[in-house]
């Protein structure tokens, strides 16, 4: 059940709408937006639009989380990170720094996105990272303990598992 102390005005950058503080962290969230109470939302961090946050997955920092979005499990998603469209992240993976997921892109597992860009119907999960200026798009899978980073980008149809490490 969501928790929704008092619903105020607040802008997520397009106007004033309805919404509340989470109980759990202080942070913004949307009326039309659903956040559990077993959630943590920081004091500066934003969910808005139909975005949903479940279990005791973290947002934090001046992350945001919006749209169609889903956070769950124990994900984090922190510092200047977005999530958006209808991007999925869950188990326990991490995306933080100014890391964008959207699209219909999914991060899960143990995998981390720092500072890279994962869009379309790509997917990152296993312990993989994708860092930097990566970017993997389109319905790439980047999974096991594979690392893309610098200025990589990782599209279409392509798969990199293992440990392959791919930089540019």
């Amino acid at each position: 059940m969501d928790a929704i102390e008092s619903t105020m005005l607040h802008d997520f950058g397009q106007g004033l709408v309805p919404a509340h503080q989470h109980p759990n962290g202080n942070g913004w969230v949307a009326d039309t937006a659903s956040v559990a109470e077993s959630a943590f939302i920081g004091p500066r961090a934003q969910v808005y639009g139909a975005a949903r946050v479940r279990g005791s997955a973290r947002v934090c920092d001046y992350a945001r989380v919006s749209g169609d979005a889903r956070v769950c499990g124990r994900a984090q998603v922190y510092d200047y990170a977005q999530v958006y469209g209808a991007a999925r992240v869950r188990g326990s993976a991490r995306v933080y720094g100014e890391a964008r997921v959207c699209g219909r892109a999914q991060v899960y597992d143990y995998a981390q996105v720092y500072d890279a860009r994962v869009r379309g119907r790509a997917r990152v999960y296993g312990e993989a990272r994708v860092y930097g200026d990566a970017q993997v798009c389109g319905e790439a899978r980047v999974r096991g303990r594979a690392q893309v980073f610098g200025e990589a980008m990782v599209c279409d149809r392509a798969m990199i598992g293992g440990t392959e490490r791919v930089y540019a």
